[in-house]
């Protein structure tokens, strides 16, 4: 896995950077291993949001879970009660996600992920993944027990076929070699971008599901109409491992297809 932080209209581990296509997604973001989208906030004002996974060396997790547990751990964060209104995350997740929005994946075990479960945030496990999201924190305000930690390690891989998808998906491109990392960071930049997409209803029904959500590569033969579809698109800016404006993963499901409601 790769990791550090990346720009575009989308998301990453890592670092990485994306523009958002489709609906509502006007304005840019971005992902990776650190991942970061464009917005309106000036430098000064920019939040970047860290994630851990967790990775032993005796049972590292499968990739597909790995990146559906990047993806769930955005959705949570957004949807967590101190996240909003007057929360006591409300005021770092707004100035992030109303902006050039940015994700760093980092990678933890042992006595370093019990330090990162002192910190606030929430954990999320998808299968056999376990990543921990931590608010939004200043480019330059890491706490330590985050700062320190790696953002490049072992790859992933998996070992069977991840099976049928639910009704949400994350399609990545097939045409496109991504770390696990980096591409964990662009399912977070989906993730997001669908949400932003979705309206109450949706979102209602989503939350019902426990926020499920399924990533897959997309069938070669099916990537270029859904590019062209409306579908909520991330476009990664390409500061690490792919080339600017390469277009990584598009957000499908059901609502999104008609409009986000």
């Amino acid at each position: 896995m790769t990791g550090a932080g990346d720009e575009a209209t989308g998301a990453g581990y890592g670092t990485a950077g994306i523009i958002g296509e489709g609906p509502d997604a006007a304005r840019g973001t971005t992902a990776g291993v650190g991942t970061e989208a464009t917005g309106g906030n000036a430098d000064r004002d920019r939040r970047v949001l860290p994630l851990v996974v967790r990775i032993e060396r005796s049972a590292p997790p499968e990739r597909t879970d790995a990146l559906e547990a990047a993806a769930l751990a955005v959705l949570a964060l957004l949807d967590d009660p101190r996240a909003l209104d007057d929360g006591e995350w409300a005021g770092a997740v707004r100035i992030w996600d109303g902006g050039r929005f940015r994700k760093v994946v980092r990678r933890a075990r042992g006595a370093e992920w019990r330090r990162v479960l002192d910190l606030p945030g929430l954990t999320v496990t998808s299968g056999t993944a376990e990543v921990r999201v931590h608010p939004p924190v200043p480019l330059d305000g890491w706490p330590k027990d985050l700062s320190r930690l790696q953002v490049s390690g072992t790859e992933l891989a998996d070992s069977s076929d991840p099976g049928p998808p639910g009704d949400v998906v994350l399609r990545l491109n097939p045409g496109l070699t991504m770390s696990a990392g980096k591409a964990m960071a662009q399912a977070g930049h989906a993730a997001q971008l669908a949400w932003q997409a979705s309206g109450d209803d949706a979102r209602r029904a989503w939350r019902d599901k426990g926020l499920a959500v399924s990533v897959r590569t997309a069938d070669p033969a099916a990537w270029a109409g859904l590019v062209t579809s409306g579908l909520p698109v991330v476009r990664d800016a390409g500061f690490t491992e792919i080339e600017p404006g390469s277009r990584t993963v598009v957000a499908d499901a059901p609502w999104l297809r008609g409009g986000g409601r």
